[in-house]
């Protein structure tokens, strides 16, 4: 009998003064300009197939982590501008050599009460290859900090 897959998540929370239709918009419409806030973690996306700020659209980025350069191609499985959410599908690069699947989704939240911006609330859905591979602990670090570079560069956008 086969076992079922251990599907693990990791959620986190980081807010940013950019306004949720700002950080929304960048990701959904824009993903091509997130290198331009954040150029030392990411050096690019590309298109591959289908039109930005659509589900379905193919996207592989070029970035570093954990000091290497790697590559991840995407597909945006869901856009909700009603809940302004993003859902990323890994389909291929360095991330599928350890996980079997790898979803990252995005939803952009109002602030705390009395506060301005935004909330950039992660989620890392994964499955891993086997017991040997660790949680993405690293990666979330990274999408914090690269959260935080693009809040601050779209403040200065507006």
């Amino acid at each position: 009998m086969a076992s079922s897959p251990i599907i693990h998540k990791l959620e986190f929370n980081i807010e940013i003064d950019a306004t949720p239709e700002q950080f929304h918009h960048m990701w959904t419409h824009r993903p091509h300009h997130v290198h331009h806030t954040s150029s030392e973690k990411v050096q690019g996306c590309d298109l591959h197939d289908g039109e930005f700020g659509t589900p379905g659209v193919i996207i592989c980025w070029r970035y570093v982590h954990d000091g290497k350069a790697k590559i991840a191609k995407q597909e945006v499985e869901k856009i909700d501008h009603e809940n302004k959410s993003i859902t990323f599908k890994m389909l291929e690069g360095d991330l599928m050599k350890e996980y079997k699947t790898f979803i990252i989704s995005i939803q952009t939240l109002p602030p705390k009460e009395g506060n301005k911006g935004c909330i950039a609330h992660w989620t890392l859905e994964y499955e891993m290859l086997h017991e040997g591979v660790g949680h993405p602990e690293t990666l979330r670090q990274f999408f914090i900090e690269l959260t935080a570079d693009m809040g601050a560069h779209l403040i200065k956008e507006e």
